[in-house]
């Protein structure tokens, strides 16, 4: 006769999340860097750089399309991306670098 312990053993050792996915919006995109940094790109004093966004160090992994950026180019680091947010990103001249 099974116990209810043995019904739950099946997933006791499956404990880490496989779907980890924090998400972030390209809104809250420019609001990562600080706002010093973020008005000499916008004022356009450091036009031979673009700013990177490496999201997995910031605690995101996937990056979507909600929302307007400014027409400056960037690069984001990111696992997933969404197909509005590389539309926005490259057409703003910027560029999408998938991490693992």
């Amino acid at each position: 006769m099974p116990t209810r312990l043995s019904k739950t053993r099946k997933h006791f050792h499956k404990t880490q999340n496989q779907f980890w996915k924090p998400t972030i919006n390209l809104e809250k995109l420019w609001t990562l860097i600080p706002q010093e940094t973020r008005d000499e790109y916008i004022s356009g004093s450091k036009k031979d750089t673009a700013p990177v966004f490496d999201l997995l160090a910031l605690g995101y992994s996937k990056v979507l399309g909600k929302g307007r950026i400014p027409e400056i180019p960037i690069v984001v680091r990111a696992r997933y991306v969404s197909k509005e947010a590389e539309r926005k990103i490259t057409e703003a001249g910027g560029k999408i670098e998938l991490v693992a």
